[in-house]
């Protein structure tokens, strides 16, 4: 009884340690994202990415271009209006 009584302990122990590293991995997959972005051509002043929780996602009206940490938080992209349009005379 006393050994299952650890293996439970040691079970639950393991199961938090993804949830502490959800922050982390969120970081390294909008590093990533944003990587992505400015190799595509687009300043890094012109757009932000931000890591918000799911029920959030919808509300920014921004676009959803990556999740993260078992899909409970989405990266959202946002692109400035402080960059010069192409079409200005």
């Amino acid at each position: 009884m006393r050994s299952s009584r650890w293996l439970l302990a040691l079970l639950l122990a393991g199961a938090a340690v993804p949830a502490l590293a959800a922050p982390d991995s969120c970081e390294r997959v909008r590093s990533d994202i944003q990587q992505k972005i400015i190799n595509n051509g687009v300043a890094e002043s012109a757009f932000s990415l931000d890591i918000v929780p799911n029920d959030q996602a919808d509300q920014s009206g921004a676009q959803v271009v990556g999740h993260c940490a078992n899909d409970t938080f989405k990266i959202i992209y946002t692109r400035s209006d402080n960059t010069p349009s192409s079409d200005a005379q």
